[in-house]
């Protein structure tokens, strides 16, 4: 399920499916893109946080056209211990192996992946981020 911005409509609360992980993408060559990111923070549960969180950052391919500072974005990962994940769309290899990666956390998220929890993999992540 996809949404433009957070909070969600309350209305079709009782039709909403269980929210396993939430991917929030920034453009690289929109500073509102990152601003609408940032004001939605504010409402995700802050259990979420717990390795359910990931940023996904695209058009990187394209340094030239940047709009959005790369330290706000690594800030936004720190701050909220959640990992960042960098995407060129526009390269079908790339874009299929962050698909692939995104659905494997999301897999991990849910709980389908016997003895990896969500909590287990975001501090992987972050780990591994760090080396």
């Amino acid at each position: 399920h996809l949404t433009t911005s957070l909070p969600l409509p309350s209305e079709r609360d009782h039709l909403r499916p269980r929210i396993d992980m939430i991917v929030f993408m920034i453009d690289i060559k929109s500073k509102y893109s990152l601003k609408n990111v940032e004001a939605s923070l504010a409402h995700v549960d802050a259990s979420f946080f717990l390795g359910k969180v990931c940023f996904l950052v695209t058009g990187v391919g394209r340094v030239n056209y940047c709009s959005v500072e790369m330290n706000a974005i690594w800030k936004l990962g720190e701050v909220y211990c959640s990992p960042v994940l960098f995407c060129e769309l526009e390269l079908e290899g790339i874009r299929v192996a962050t698909a692939q990666r995104l659905l494997r956390m999301l897999q991990i998220c849910a709980g389908h992946i016997p003895g990896v929890s969500a909590l287990s993999f975001g501090t992987l992540m972050r780990s591994s981020a760090a080396d």
